[in-house]
């Protein structure tokens, strides 16, 4: 099984990118499953009914989020609807869900707590989820929505021979770790992001710049011009569910 996994989606550059790029990605590497993480797709902050709509017609499978998931009100409703997206597994109880299966594929999204937030113990919660899934042979993929590396890299190793891919987003800064640890896990600290390249993480350079030096924090724009295109192609073994390859995919638009 191809599972792409595609990192943070911002704004409207994002979603174009997605759009043009992603049907023929499919085509080009026989993809049985696309997960895109669109906690940033709506005005590069949260993500709304509409622009959930946009990314599943551009084929987007499963909709994964973070700690942004909150900022459009509107979409909370529909986290318990019968559309594909998930809001991150370990957080205290709150609507929506932290997991569900497609494709025969159980995807699962976690937040990080260094740096992030207080949120309950991811490794735990992970735990307690593979626990439910004991004995079942199936994939499965995990978005870690985290910043520190350490705490990506840890989860990693102690996911190992558990499931079939920890990926990380979040920092929307591809990591060059792309690897398949000792227990068959496919591992990156961070995918990366879909957004501007002359930018600060996706957004305006300049009020981003602006709010360092004046500890002001204001919502920031989506940057513009070429647009990056950050994603994993995870092969799985469709007999031992381990992973047998991670590759990364880097294109360009505009």
């Amino acid at each position: 099984m191809k599972i792409l996994a595609i990192g943070d989606i911002i704004g409207k550059p994002g979603r174009a990118a997605v759009r043009e790029l992603l049907p023929g990605l499919c085509r080009e590497y026989g993809i049985d499953l696309v997960i895109g993480n669109g906690e940033n797709a709506a005005g590069g902050l949260g993500l709304t009914l509409s622009t959930a709509r946009e990314l599943f017609d551009a084929g987007v499978d499963v909709i994964t989020s973070g700690n942004h998931i909150w900022t459009h009100k509107e979409i909370v409703p529909y986290l318990d609807s019968e559309l594909a997206l998930l809001r991150p597994l370990n957080y205290p109880p709150n609507p929506g869900r932290g997991h569900l299966l497609a494709a025969n594929v159980l995807i699962v999204n976690l937040v990080g707590r260094v740096f992030m937030g207080h949120f309950d113990c991811p490794f735990r919660a992970m735990d307690q989820l593979l626990a439910d899934f004991e004995g079942k042979s199936i994939p499965i993929v995990v978005d870690f929505h985290a910043e520190a590396t350490s705490e990506k890299m840890a989860m990693g190793r102690y996911l190992d021979g558990r499931v079939s891919a920890v990926l990380g987003t979040h920092t929307h800064v591809g990591t060059i770790d792309a690897q398949i640890l000792p227990g068959g896990t496919a591992y990156v600290s961070d995918i990366g992001m879909v957004g501007p390249i002359d930018s600060v993480i996706g957004v305006e350079p300049e009020p981003a710049i602006n709010s360092f030096l004046t500890q002001v924090w204001r919502r920031l724009p989506p940057g513009k011009g070429k647009v990056s295109f950050d994603a994993v192609l995870v092969e799985v073994d469709d007999k031992t569910c381990r992973a047998v390859a991670i590759n990364r995919i880097r294109k360009t638009v505009g």
